[in-house]
């Protein structure tokens, strides 16, 4: 045996399903081992596709997603999925090939130092520089990747150390014990929740991570509180539920902010600074805060709790609402704007105007996924109308990526969760742009058997950076581009793909599209003017109490 084949034998320890990745002449060793394992070797067409498919799996199973490169150029293809997926909180494990330890020292071919490389972007890395500690180093990346708050971690094999024979096993996993928050902080929540006139709980991507989406609703129920998700933290609560005030992190103001406006005590579950920031909703650091989490509050000034509950959500939500009595309906300002909202999401029900309004476009995306199946967000001016409209009714149903927000995320997370989840279905939203990124990954997704629809929104620029431009300049600058064909494109590739004439179309299209046997395209002109209109409407925006 040599390290290449112990390491595999390591992932296959930990449970690893598929490794994404390309070959290349510095993994041979691994690659060859892989081959005579139980792991499924995904061949992407771009290393950046390969993490963020790690990256999604990591994401829907909260097992860390493997993902493999070559040295050099490989590696720093790797980096940006390996990025999202840290500042995302998404458990992944990358490796990379290198040069063999007795080129180091010079000036070499392809070499560069990927571990002081790989180092801001993930929790922890290392390189393998003797046989024998291949089984620790294994073992220490998967509990760093997936301990709370998961994130990325890397693993540099030198080729040379990947052909020397090596002696050992892996290591047994040890179990992780739930850590439990102090009476002492359970008890100060309780009180600051009891005087609360007009409380919001805000939610965030970790009481999914941490499945607390039960827990909260009995939560919220009980206690008569409105909820509020980010958009990595929708579908903890339904969205149909008569609490739910649906998802906050616009840049713009929007009906929800007025909720922000009078409240009193933020009840923060699960929520990570990177997912909105706390000075767009609480700039002075004035409003009252209480932090529920598995981990200690990160420090900003306009994030100071008065209270930190740190340990198990669930079981600190359960205990908080032992110790509580509140009394009453949530503040009556809540429901009004819980009405002002649904009844903004609603008014595109009908709207057959084309191109087609993005409120529309996802309205009726909504009406015809299941509760169950998964949408991936791509980043764009979609991303911020996907965050708004659509709503979902359980957790990790949405996927948008917003710590690090990187295009290009949406199709290769389609491959990822079809692979989870075979049996739902899966369909990627993105925009002209984020598409033309890792289109080529669709020809993976036809060898790999996972048959999903992307769904362009169709505007031949860059919309949200047009978008930002009109608003701070009143005009746009270098955002227009072409675009191919994309029928077309996808026919060449042995995909199935649709055009959008009439809004009316798109609702039998999706349903068809979604019932193909290979993966499918939709191309949707999207009527952008919509941005802007949306910008004037919220600076007109008056919170009526």
């Amino acid at each position: 045996m040599n390290t290449a084949e112990l390491l595999v034998h390591c992932l296959e320890n930990e449970g690893v399903e598929y490794i994404f990745g390309l070959p290349g002449e510095e993994n041979l060793e691994l690659l060859e081992a892989i081959s005579q394992s139980s792991i499924q070797f995904i061949t992407t067409r771009h290393e950046q596709g390969a993490a963020f498919m790690a990256d999604v799996y990591g994401r829907l199973t909260g097992r860390a997603g493997v993902c493999l490169s070559t040295l050099g150029p490989g590696a720093t293809n790797l980096m940006t999925g390996v990025a999202d997926a840290n500042l995302d909180g998404a458990p992944l494990v990358a490796i990379t090939g290198q040069v063999g330890t007795d080129r180091m020292h010079i000036e070499s071919h392809q070499y560069l130092d990927l571990v002081a490389m790989f180092a801001p972007v993930t929790k922890w890395n290392a390189q393998i520089v003797r046989p024998s500690i291949t089984p620790e180093i294994v073992r220490k990346a998967f509990k760093i990747a997936q301990q709370e708050k998961p994130g990325a971690v890397h693993i540099d094999l030198p080729e040379n150390i990947a052909a020397m024979p090596a002696a050992g096993h892996a290591l047994k996993q040890d179990r992780q014990e739930k850590v439990y928050a102090s009476f002492k902080s359970i008890e100060l929540a309780a009180q600051a929740i009891q005087n609360a006139q007009n409380p919001l709980i805000l939610v965030g991507n970790g009481a999914i991570r941490n499945h607390a989406h039960q827990a909260l609703t009995e939560f919220a129920e009980a206690l008569n509180i409105p909820v509020a998700n980010s958009f990595m933290g929708k579908g903890v609560i339904p969205y149909t539920h008569p609490l739910a005030l649906w998802s906050v992190g616009l840049q713009l103001r929007d009906h929800i902010n007025c909720a922000l406006d009078h409240t009193d005590l933020m009840i923060a579950i699960g929520y990570d600074l990177v997912e909105y920031s706390p000075k767009k909703w609480n700039p002075q650091g004035t409003m009252p805060i209480i932090h529920i989490g598995q981990n200690s509050a990160e420090i900003d000034s306009s994030y100071i709790p008065i209270v930190e509950v740190v340990g198990d959500i669930s079981d600190s939500l359960n205990e908080i609402l032992k110790r509580t009595h509140r009394q009453g309906k949530p503040a009556p300002y809540a429901l009004q704007f819980r009405e002002e909202i649904r009844a903004d999401y609603q008014r595109y029900a009908l709207d057959n105007e084309f191109p087609i309004k993005p409120q529309k476009l996802i309205y009726d995306l909504r009406q015809v996924m299941g509760e169950n199946d998964i949408v991936i967000s791509d980043v764009g001016a979609h991303k911020m109308w996907m965050a708004r409209h659509y709503h979902c009714l359980q957790p990790n149903t949405c996927l948008i990526s917003n710590g690090f927000a990187a295009m290009g995320i949406a199709v290769p997370g389609g491959i990822a969760a079809k692979l989870v989840a075979p049996n739902r279905r899966v369909v990627a939203v993105t925009g002209d742009g984020g598409f033309m990124m890792n289109c080529q990954e669709l020809e993976t997704a036809l060898r790999a058997k996972t048959p999903f629809v992307t769904i362009i929104f169709n505007d031949g620029g860059y919309g949200l950076i047009e978008w930002k431009q009109h608003q701070h300049y009143g005009h746009s600058r270098y955002i227009e581009f072409g675009n191919p064909d994309f029928v077309k494109l996808a026919e060449s590739m042995g995909l199935k793909g649709y055009r959008i004439s009439k809004t009316e179309e798109f609702i039998p299209t999706l349903k068809t599209a979604l019932e193909q046997s290979v993966p499918t395209v939709i191309d949707c002109p999207v009527d952008y003017r919509e941005n802007l209109r949306f910008t004037q409407r919220a600076g007109d925006l008056v919170c009526r109490i």
